[in-house]
């Protein structure tokens, strides 16, 4: 995989948006293979098209793609906050792919891919609406919280300049679809929990480590009243989905996957 970008792309452009969104899509376009089957190739959508910037021929996964400059944050712009929530709980919200690039070099640094089911509303945090002197007053924009998506979900393509085998990559893909859930709030628990999860140290941990988040998750989730009760539901239902072992009293192994 060629992480060179063609800056002939770019040429016909003056805008610096425009520029960075027909390098980013062009490379998207001539290098990028579908993370989920292994199709060598994604088609560039039409300009502008809401939802989606690329589809699979094979599978039919549609992707939509953010790119920045010069690494993430813990968060990065999303769009409009409406239209983002409506995507995340329709039923045909696109897989993402981020990508982090440099101009100077004409690189692509990173790439990761996450699938649409690592998205909940809690993921997307309002933005303050443009002041009413502003040319598209009222609107409303949001950030994706990419730090609230549990590992599992950030399916690296390309790290640190390097690409990653295709075939690791689709096994990623293949074990992130485990954690598939269509129900919002089932999905939303499921999630949290694997964060937690996530935050133990160690290949080990243990139920009481999970319960030392009940106070975070109770502000999360204000509605239930009986935290460790779920707290324990989620880890059945973790270690139904291969993600988790249970290792006896109480005691929980993290699987590899």
């Amino acid at each position: 995989m060629n992480t060179a970008l063609e800056e002939k792309l770019g040429n016909q452009y003056m805008s610096p948006s425009q520029i960075a969104r027909r390098l980013t899509e062009g490379w998207t376009a001539a290098n990028l293979y579908c993370p989920r089957c292994g199709s060598d190739h994604l088609i560039h959508e039409t300009a502008n098209r809401p939802v989606k910037d690329f589809s699979c021929p094979a599978c039919g996964a549609v992707y939509e793609q953010k790119s920045r400059q010069n690494g993430f944050s813990k968060k990065t712009a999303g769009g409009a906050y409406e239209a983002m929530i409506d995507r995340i709980k329709s039923t045909t919200n696109p897989d993402f792919l981020f990508m982090n690039y440099s101009r100077a070099d004409m690189r692509v640094h990173d790439l990761f891919a996450v699938p649409k089911f690592f998205f909940t509303p809690k993921i997307v945090e309002k933005r303050e609406p443009l002041s009413p002197t502003a040319k598209r007053a009222g609107w409303t924009g949001c950030n994706i919280l990419l730090h609230d998506i549990p590992e599992q979900g950030r399916i690296y393509i390309i790290e640190n300049s390097v690409p990653l085998e295709k075939a690791v990559v689709i096994k990623k893909f293949a074990a992130a679809l485990k954690l598939e859930v269509k129900e919002m709030a089932t999905r939303s628990w499921l999630l949290d929990i694997l964060n937690c999860v996530n935050k133990t140290a160690g290949e080990e941990f243990t139920l009481a480590k999970i319960y030392d988040f009940e106070e975070k998750l109770s502000a999360i989730h204000p509605e239930n009243n009986n935290i460790r009760a779920k707290i324990r539901q989620q880890l059945q239902m973790l270690r139904d989905r291969g993600l988790i072992e249970f290792a006896g009293r109480g005691r929980y192994r993290k699987a590899a996957l």
